[in-house]
């Protein structure tokens, strides 16, 4: 067998045996070692867009979190695009965005976060990241939101075109909607390669008792709900599912939908927050989400690099151990 850095991710996986497909799915040595190979073209990339001097290479040290179902390790912190990835394709509406890109996988990021539903993103993350050469140092997480099985298989074959790469890393079930008809094709598509892992999603709370129902009966490998220290319903009843069953969490609306901010305009940061390594109210909410241990990644969403850079700030140093993570609660109560 080749070695394994000459397994480009982006070609079909229809050009491999069986076992070789399950190589690229599971291996997570594989996928680290095609990380830091592709830290060279995000570098290389940082440096023409004007610089970020230490922030261009990878750095160490971001907490990771085994999937479940793999014990692939994936850095805490992710990267949403509803809304900041809808734009058109101009070089002035795209440059923050591959700033925001390269910044977030240069300092140890890896899961980027999609959907049909939200327009263009999927293109502007698949162009940027082919631009920035970053497609096998990404963990592409994308969904289906739509009706019927064919209309479904369209739609997930238009996001592998729009985001250029096969397989997918993770295709969700938005929502919940016609979820069984889509895992059914899924699970199909786990098995012949063309997606690495499947989930299902949703953001309010009144739907995490579904969740829950259609965990119990189905195989997923991730659920992506809401979760932050505004939002804690999850803890009640789908975080500990999640754990006994061996499912990944990614986190949905860690700042509330950036409502949280208004409450926080002129308040000081508390004295716990340098015990913590925080420096930010945000890099405090995001430390108590990601401190949950059935919590596998957070997603915020950005278009702005001074928030991304301190958004990433949250996956390093000292996380909220079940004290101090009451003392935050307390502090949103």
């Amino acid at each position: 067998m080749a070695e394994a850095s000459s397994y480009p991710k982006t070609l079909s996986m229809t050009s491999y045996g069986h076992d070789e497909r399950k190589l690229l799915m599971i291996d997570p040595i594989r996928r680290r070692t095609l990380g830091l190979l592709g830290i060279g073209g995000v570098a290389l990339a940082a440096s023409r867009l004007g610089g970020f001097g230490a922030l261009a290479h990878a750095e160490p040290g971001m907490h990771m979190r085994e999937i479940p179902s793999s014990g692939e390790k994936l850095p805490v912190i992710g990267l949403g695009t509803w809304q900041t990835f809808d734009v058109d394709d101009s070089t002035k509406a795209r440059a923050p965005l591959k700033e925001v890109l390269a910044a977030f996988a240069a300092m140890g990021g890896a899961l980027v976060d999609s959907s049909p539903m939200y327009r263009r993103s999927e293109q502007v993350l698949g162009d940027l990241a082919a631009e920035l050469d970053l497609h096998e140092h990404l963990f592409v997480a994308t969904k289906v939101w739509t009706r019927g099985k064919q209309d479904g298989i369209d739609q997930m074959r238009a996001s592998m075109a729009a985001l250029r790469t096969e397989p997918i890393d993770l295709i969700q079930v938005h929502n919940l909607v016609d979820v069984d008809k889509h895992l059914d094709t899924l699970a199909e598509w786990r098995e012949q390669g063309r997606t690495r892992y499947i989930g299902i999603t949703h953001y309010t709370a009144r739907a995490h008792d579904e969740v829950v129902r259609v965990a119990s009966r189905r195989r997923v490998d991730f659920i992506q709900i809401n979760y932050s220290v505004a939002e804690r319903e999850a803890e009640q009843r789908l975080l500990p599912f999640a754990k006994e069953r061996g499912i990944a969490v990614i986190a949905n609306r860690p700042f509330a939908s950036g409502a949280l901010f208004q409450s926080l305009r002129d308040k000081p940061l508390p004295d716990y927050a340098a015990a913590i390594d925080c420096r930010s109210w945000a890099q405090i909410m995001l430390k108590f989400t990601i401190s949950h241990p059935a919590v596998s990644c957070v997603i915020p969403a950005t278009s702005k690099i001074a928030h991304l850079r301190d958004n990433m700030q949250a996956g390093y140093g000292t996380l909220p151990d079940p004290a101090l993570r009451q003392r935050i609660a307390a502090e949103f109560a």
